[in-house]
Formats: structure tokens, sequence, C-alpha cells
């Protein structure tokens, strides 16, 4: 049997954080097995599913490589076909109409309540005569659910599940409307999409069980289900946006690199020994569901931080100077140039793309360029006449390299008589407006002689 994978957002927001980890989980069992893996947009909620909700989950998908094969399939499109099969199954006596007033709904409602009881429909109509019907009510279609014995699913992550069928009512397949409920849909799709495995988060496993009433009824084989259990915060609450529970655009603009987010996400919920760093090679050739644990996991920045830093040190200089110049929008070439130069010395100290600019802007910066208060303190009237001595210097050095940069430098302060330290803090906060950055003499060689000597100059013409 080739696999046949899907995942099945409702485009009623961003693509989640907890959702982008599902189409991974389908993507990589989908490659792993050589099968295939679709996208089909759950649009049925006519009034929350936004256009740009679609056109988000999917650029998130992209962004993420999370290639589909075949064509988006689009729910509400093929809502004529789910309305079919529910019809069907009317004719077949397997599911009926049942003309309940929205009031006998509430009824049966408040009753189950007050009785502490679960709220389900009770059936009324089910073996009722539809010439007793009233007049002017649209009916909803229910399918007839089984009454005795169990449901049991085999399920591939959580094992064998089990419910009690009196524990399941009468759900509804065709609203009076006419339009079908989102659990009809779902199966409909599934099946006719031939898919073979079902990976979803565990919050649908009660889902599976009615879902599961409608594959019996119309004689369908049902596909392998998976219910991976969900993602919770560093503290093992319900994850919330201060644990990290965004849409994966708000994980870009963050600066954090999607090969990095694919690796995190990987290691939420599944484990391949200790291996930590992974590769989406590796992981397309190691990925499998009996390595998916049924403990929900913890969603952890630092860790994150952590593996993106590392991918930023994997990452091509030039890739990531590109990726650097868009967010700081530098378009001149000079300006590009020297962040593909200087990304060895940055990218080593960053964790984010986001860092990885801030870091960078000095490279890139019109003159005069900003210079923080902390830097600002370090230039003082004192460290202002070294700069216009040490000026001087650099005017003559002959060959514009860091080495060369280094001894004329070193030589300057020799004889001043002052420490290194006292020319090279004042000159680090004069070209990178910052008590920190990589090494200056690297820095001086990247700007250039005529940058250098002019954001001196600009320094030393400012008052104390």
């Amino acid at each position: 049997m080739s696999v046949v994978t899907r995942f099945a957002p409702s485009p009623t927001g961003f693509l989640h954080i907890g959702g982008a980890r599902t189409a991974l989980f389908n993507w990589l069992y989908a490659r792993h097995h050589g099968g295939e893996f679709r996208l089909r947009i759950e649009d049925t909620d006519r009034v929350r599913s936004t256009a740009a909700a679609i056109d988000a989950i999917i650029d998130g998908m992209k962004w993420l490589g999370l290639d589909w094969d075949g064509e988006v399939i689009y729910q509400f499109a093929r809502s004529v076909r789910h309305a079919e099969v529910a019809h069907g199954l009317l004719a077949a006596g397997l599911a009926y109409r049942c003309y309940c007033s929205v009031e006998e709904l509430e009824q049966m409602r408040i009753a189950a309540m007050a009785a502490g009881k679960p709220v389900r429909y009770d059936g009324r109509w089910r073996n009722r005569d539809p010439k007793e019907a009233p007049e002017g009510v649209n009916p909803v279609i229910r399918i007839k659910a089984p009454q005795f014995g169990e449901t049991v699913v085999k399920d591939e992550v959580q094992g064998e599940v089990r419910v009690a069928n009196e524990q399941l009512d009468d759900m509804v397949l065709l609203r009076s409307d006419g339009t079908p409920t989102y659990m009809l849909s779902v199966v409909v799709d599934d099946h006719d999409m031939d898919i073979t495995h079902v990976i979803r988060g565990d919050d649908h496993l009660t889902n599976t069980f009615r879902q599961v009433m409608i594959y019996d009824a119309m004689g369908w084989q049902h596909p392998s289900f998976s219910h991976i259990p969900m993602i919770h915060g560093p503290d093992g609450s319900k994850l919330s946006k201060r644990h990290g529970a965004l849409g994966v655009e708000a994980y870009r603009e963050m600066g954090y690199l999607p090969e990095a987010l694919r690796n995190y996400l990987l290691r939420l919920g599944w484990s391949h020994g200790d291996d930590e760093i992974i590769s989406t090679e590796q992981a397309t050739q190691w990925f499998d569901l009996n390595a998916v644990g049924r403990s929900p996991s913890r969603f952890d920045f630092a860790k994150l931080d952590n593996l993106n830093a590392h991918y930023l040190r994997q990452s091509d200089d030039t890739v990531l100077a590109e990726a650097v110049a868009r967010r700081l929008n530098a378009t001149k070439p000079d300006a590009l140039e020297r962040l593909r130069r200087g990304m060895g010395g940055l990218k080593a100290r960053a964790k984010t793309l986001k860092e990885l600019a801030e870091n960078a802007h000095f490279y890139v910066a019109a003159r005069p360029i900003p210079i923080s208060d902390k830097a600002s303190a370090l230039l003082t009237e004192a460290a202002k006449r070294l700069l216009t001595g040490l000026s001087k210097t650099l005017e003559a050095t002959p060959d514009w390299n860091a080495a060369t940069l280094e001894a004329a430098v070193r030589e300057f302060a020799a004889q001043v008589n002052v420490k290194l330290g006292e020319v090279a803090q004042p000159l680090r906060a004069t070209l990178a407006g910052s008590t920190t950055s990589p090494g200056i003499f690297e820095v001086m060689e990247i700007l250039g002689r005529s940058e250098c000597l002019g954001r001196i100059s600009d320094v030393r013409s400012q008052s104390a």
C-alpha cells in the first residue's frame, strides 16, 4: 500500500506552531515511505475562513520547505459530494431526518446538565415516522450511531483506544440548510483522496470515534490513525502566546531559520536516540511513528535559540548577508559586500537573524553612525585626542588589512604610552557604535580606509 498523508488546516488564523509540527510529521512520514503528502484547506466555516489566512498557511508551508503533492484541495468546493454521501446513508436507512427545534435541543441540554449527564442528542427522531414531521421545519440529517458494544481505534501512537458506543450520539451530517458538517466532510475527503494515514493532534481523538461511524456506515476502510500529544509550555501548562503559541510567520520575523525550526519541531515529541542536530535528509531517513512519544512535549525558546545559532553558523555567508541586507533595507552593492565579508565574525555571536541584523547594522549605517549610550561614555575628550593622533597613523598605513592595522594601532599605543585597550575601546565605539563587535581590526579592514577615517572624523568633530 502506497502511503498518502495529509495536512488539513482550517483557515481561521495563521499557521500555528502546533499545526506546523503536525504538517512536518505528515510530510516526513510520506517522504520516508516514498508516498504522497497532500494539502487540504478545510474552509467549510465560511464565516471564520479568510483568504488572508489561506495565503498565510500556504506561505508558511512554503517557507518551512514542506512541499505537497498535487493541487491544494479546498473542502468547501466539495460540499456537493459531502451531501451526496449523507443522502446515500439516508436512503440506505443508516441515517435519518431530525426535526428537533432549537428550543427542544436546548431543553435536552438543560435536562442533561441537571442530571449530571453528558450533553447528547436523545435520538427522539431516530425511529419516528417522518409523517409526524412538523410543517415548515427544515430537518437536519443524523447518522444512526451504534447503540451497543464499543468502538475500538488502534492508534499507532496512543495504542488501542476504546469507547462504549452508548457514549456516542447520533451526530449531525447535514445541517438544516443542507450544508455538511466538519465530521462528514473530513471523512469523505480523506476517503476520496485515498488518505492511508491520518496523523494529527490528540485533541482530535474524540472526533475519531465519531468519524469511524461514518467509515463503517459507508463500508469504507479506515485509514491508520496516529494522534500526537499536544505541545505544552515550559511549565507544563497549555501552550500560550508567551510560551510560543504563535504563527509560523512570527518565528520568521523573529529571525529563526526554517531548517532550525524544522529540526526543533521534529524533536518535540519524536526522538532518535540522543541526536539533537538532525538534518532534514536524516529526518527523512529516520522518521517513523514508533518513535513518537505519548507524553506532551514542552516548548523551550532557549533550546530553539541554541539550535538556530548552530544553523546560523553553518549557513552560507552570502545567503545570510542577503537575508540581513533585506532586514536592514541595505540595497547598495558595497553594503552587501561588507555584510558578506563580515558575516564570519558576526554569525558566531548571534542566535537569530534578527539579532544578526542588529549586530551587523554598523556595517551599512550611514554616517554619522548611531552610537549607543554605553559606547558614547567611552568617547571622552582624552579618547578623542587619542583618536586624532591615531587617524594620522592610519592615514599613513600603506596596506589596509587586519594584520597591518593591528600592528599600526599597537605601535601607536606604545608611542603614546597607553595600553592597547585605551585605544581599541574608543576605536570600536567610533567604528561600530557599540562596545561589542567582531574583532576591531577585522572590522577596520571590511569598512575600508575611507569609511574608517570618516567615522573617526565624525566623532572628533563632536563636542564632549
